[in-house]
């Protein structure tokens, strides 16, 4: 085994980059804990602009060959990468899970298979991917999908290999080549996935993983001007750096960013549905960007909703996510619970009450928490947490629901609880968000558009909407009877 590669729960992990066709090391290291027990899983090579200048020099240099492979051959190796991915399902969750504290169970059920299906939605959509020719006065108008070029990707922690998927998945499909950055805190599972397509026969430098912090190597990613596209998620105040960085060389930008959803409950909601709704914001220890932590509620029915939900948000189990009975595992990394509870201390000595939770567990473990109490412009109704902390605020009625569901500076999501079919259509048409649920949470069909509005986010992607992204796209008008005969 290479001084290189770290053993993960039985799974041997290469802490190298992947540029071209072959590992690279760097001279320097980060180290790699995990959230659960707040080990060191290993050292990982910590990128410069050196590594960022070779990875997109390999993703230059194996553009041309990758756009012009055929369609139905860039969908065989996507869906190729696709079985591979199932083929290591145990493996990528028990990494996964070690490195970013999600839970084992999910990854295993429901997030790793998620990968494996990005890759084969965008492969297939790829094959029906067409615009229906039209004319006007008699010449037709043709559109195409040109690919980009080089495109660098930009990951989060929170649900490291299924977010680089969303984005890696349709970019290889449009005939672009990738430079994928993860983030620091959860790489491991990206440099798994370079083994993967490389075993699924994607040629040398269509995707490249680098490593490091964005200060040192993201920089000089977002601001290489080979770089054709740029793909984010992340923080609203990174996002801006980004921006800047690529401004320079008009690079277009797709950004999916923070969110402070709300979910607003009347009345006339069936209340059991409407607290598992709310409930089910704890997932992934409230880190979860699309998590509606504004529960808002009317004034009537406020009381017995606060008490069912207590009730059943005190049944769920804190603890190791390794274990199948957990439901709720770590918050990523001290610095993040650190951040929290700041945020949950402030409250508090501004006047919220604290009716469960409120407090750190041991490790980096938060309690689940709802405070009530609070303003609309307190900066925990405002602001983003990312962690297992929910609001409680009441409305009387329709308006003001609307009114403090749009009162933020987010818009990335929203869901509503109601038994009334015409209120739901009243009130989602007035949401300002990039999704909206209606009795449910967290449905996501990858065909339609997904991303946020106002300061959630720039863009969209999903479907055709991704092909709109990641590719040039051309209209060729021809003229009628145009051609000269020379037969």
């Amino acid at each position: 085994m290479s001084e290189h590669t770290i053993t993960v729960a039985g799974v041997a992990v290469d802490t190298r980059h992947w540029i071209g066709d072959e590992r690279v090391a760097s001279p320097q290291t980060f180290e790699d804990v995990s959230p659960i027990d707040g080990d060191t899983i290993g050292h990982i090579s910590r990128g410069t602009a050196m590594e960022a200048a070779a990875a997109v020099a390999a993703a230059k240099a194996a553009f041309p060959a990758w756009a012009a492979t055929s369609r139905a051959q860039r969908a065989r190796i996507l869906h190729a990468i696709a079985d591979g991915v199932e083929k290591r399902i145990e493996e990528l969750a028990i990494v996964e899970t070690t490195d970013n504290g999600a839970l084992l169970r999910s990854h295993r059920r429901g997030v790793m298979p998620r990968v494996a299906h990005n890759f084969r939605f965008f492969a297939d959509w790829l094959l029906q991917l067409e615009h229906e020719d039209f004319e006007t006065r008699g010449h037709t108008n043709h559109v195409s999908w040109d690919p980009a070029g080089p495109c660098v990707l930009i990951t989060p922690w929170n649900a490291p290999l299924m977010l680089a998927t969303w984005k890696v998945a349709p970019a290889l499909a449009a005939g672009d080549t990738v430079v994928l950055k993860p983030a620091e805190w959860s790489p491991l599972t990206a440099s798994l996935l370079a083994d993967i397509a490389a075993e699924a026969g994607l040629p040398a430098g269509v995707l490249n993983v680098v490593q490091g912090y964005g200060s040192e190597i993201g920089d000089a990613l977002t601001s290489h001007p080979d770089v054709r596209r740029i793909s984010f998620t992340g923080s609203v105040p990174t996002a801006k750096r980004i921006a800047e960085s690529a401004a320079a060389n008009l690079t277009p930008l797709s950004l999916e960013l923070g969110g402070k959803s709300p979910l607003l409950v009347f009345a006339d909601a069936d209340l059991d549905l409407a607290v598992d709704l709310a409930v089910e914001q704890y997932d992934n220890a409230g880190q979860v960007c699309l998590a509606a932590t504004r529960l808002l509620v009317e004034e009537s029915v406020a009381g017995e909703f606060t008490r069912l939900f207590v009730e059943k948000a005190s049944a769920l189990r804190q603890g190791d996510p390794r274990d199948e009975a957990t439901d709720i595992g770590p918050n990523i990394h001290p610095r993040q619970l650190e951040k929290i509870d700041g945020f949950v201390q402030r409250a508090v000595a501004a006047g919220a009450r604290a009716v469960i939770g409120g407090h750190r567990g041991d490790g980096q473990y938060y309690a689940p928490t709802l405070l009530t109490d609070v303003d609309q412009d307190a900066e925990i109704v405002q602001e983003e947490v990312f962690g297992p902390v929910l609001t409680l605020q009441t409305f009387a009625d329709e308006d003001e629901a609307v009114r403090l569901a749009n009162g933020t500076r987010f818009a990335l999501a929203a869901t509503v609880a109601t038994g009334d079919p015409e209120r739901a259509e009243r009130v989602t048409g007035q949401l300002v968000a990039g999704t909206v649920w209606v009795n449910c949470f967290f449905v996501r069909d990858l065909q339609a558009p997904f991303g946020g509005s106002r300061q959630s986010g720039v863009g969209r992607e999903g479907g055709t909407w991704s092909f709109d992204f990641y590719c040039d796209l051309k209209n060729t008008v021809t003229a009628p009877n145009g051609w000269n005969n020379h037969g």
